[in-house]
């Protein structure tokens, strides 16, 4: 339930008294220096390094073969488009506009007219989306909104998963928890110890759910393990929260990524859950990541309780960002608008991507030494990502020998591996398992 916060202003001088600020400077002096990000720390370290062999992958941004970021040709393109037509640079409603939001529900809960189940609930007006600043925006949108509005704020997350979840929902106020997901001594799925662990928790919790391509392990559940594991979320009554920060990163087609999505549109139509909350971001499969474009949606019980969701929305956003940027948006809209051309222009140059991005894993693979380490996992993940499960001695090794620049949990950013690049890595990689 909502309590209003009292905010005690500090009182003004009164005319003609001089005001000291040593007070106020002796509480900035006592503000403790805060620990470096990990991930934007690594790609400090690395642009310091002046070894010629040097390799980032820490970052969670797509590189091509030559080591260097994209604009997708789609994209640019419709910025042609934009540069030609645009007229006016005017603010956005507070949640976004409505050519946004219809293009958001239309591509995610109706998979471009290919579920019928999220198709009646866009008709009955049961999903409210609103623009967000990209993916990171939308979780903490969607944390204070549950912070104010759901009774229950503990949080379940996986372990392990992105680092930024954790900080985002507390921060918020929300009390996350992890429950179990990957064993790292197996380097799989611990899916037993998953559904025994969601089984002991309190009825109503909120459960985060990575739609596709698990940031970090980059292991997902098949479809039966997905409806084992909203059997438990039915019948343990859990709000779910799901992330879908890499869709069609798993096959390299967004339509084929969202079984989660259809499954849970499913389950609502039939009246077996009642809600569900997605976050979605087009910085990955668009490559907008400056441009912080994404969304947050939230599945209602009915058309009344949409109207007042989205009122609060607005409510909780006005006084955070009061509207989100216009230009990513827009470039969405122009490539879904143009369904001829640059729509299937952008699915075909994302697959091309993610074709990419699977050659170089299977490329890093053969070139591991399985002697004495088995890399088989490797080959099951999927995504921008490869958890390699070498410890973070290892991984503090490779940095400081070979100057290859890592999470010391053993995530590597494979769009940071190239033709030019993959032998060495692979080499210094088996040096540090061998020792």
């Amino acid at each position: 339930m909502y309590r209003p916060v009292q905010i005690r202003l500090a009182a003004r001088p009164r005319a003609g008294v001089a005001f000291s600020t040593s007070a106020q400077l002796q509480k900035w002096s006592d503000i403790p220096l805060a620990p470096p990000d990990k991930i934007l720390g690594i790609s400090e370290a690395y642009v310091k390094d002046t070894n010629t062999k040097k390799i980032n992958l820490g970052v969670g941004a797509y590189r091509d073969n030559d080591g260097k970021p994209i604009i997708f040709p789609s994209v640019k393109k419709a910025e042609e488009i934009l540069l030609a037509k645009e007229v006016e640079k005017e603010y956005t409603g507070i949640t976004g506009n409505k050519n946004f939001q219809n293009i958001v529900k239309n591509f995610i809960f109706n998979n471009s007219n290919k579920d019928a189940n999220g198709a009646k609930l866009i008709e009955a007006n049961r999903i409210v989306t609103s623009q967000t600043i990209s993916g990171t925006g939308s979780l903490r949108v969607i944390a204070d909104f549950l912070n104010r509005f759901y009774t229950n704020k503990k949080i379940l997350v996986p372990k392990p998963t992105w680092a930024n979840h954790v900080a985002v929902f507390k921060d918020a106020g929300l009390a996350p928890e992890f429950y179990a997901y990957y064993e790292t001594s197996k380097n799989d799925l611990d899916f037993d110890n998953l559904k025994q662990s969601l089984q002991s928790q309190d009825e109503g919790s909120i459960i985060l759910l990575h739609a596709c391509c698990h940031n970090p392990t980059g292991m997902d559940l098949t479809a039966q393990q997905w409806d084992e594991v909203l059997e438990i979320i039915k019948s343990k009554k859990f709000f779910p929260l799901v992330d879908m920060a890499y869709q069609g990163f798993a096959s390299g087609d967004p339509f084929k990524d969202i079984g989660l999505i259809r499954r849970l549109n499913e389950l609502v139509a039939n009246d077996e859950l009642k809600s569900y909350a997605l976050c979605q971001s087009f910085a990955k499969n668009m490559g907008l990541y400056g441009e912080r474009t994404g969304s947050i949606s939230i599945v209602t019980e009915s058309s009344d309780a949409s109207k007042a969701i989205e009122s609060q929305l607005k409510k909780l956003i006005r006084p955070i960002y009061s509207s989100p940027p216009i230009h990513g948006s827009k470039i969405v809209e122009t490539i879904f608008n143009d369904e001829n051309s640059l729509l299937p222009e952008w699915l075909s140059e994302l697959d091309a991507v993610v074709s990419r991005l699977n050659t170089v894993r299977s490329k890093l693979y053969e070139n591991l030494d399985k002697t004495n380490y088995n890399w088989d996992h490797l080959l099951k993940q999927r995504g921008m990502f490869v958890y390699t499960g070498l410890s973070a001695e290892q991984v503090i090794r490779l940095r400081n020998e070979f100057s290859v620049y890592a999470t010391e949990d053993g995530r590597f950013s494979i769009s940071g591996i190239n033709d030019k690049n993959v032998e060495y890595l692979a080499d210094a990689i088996n040096q540090v398992v061998k020792a």
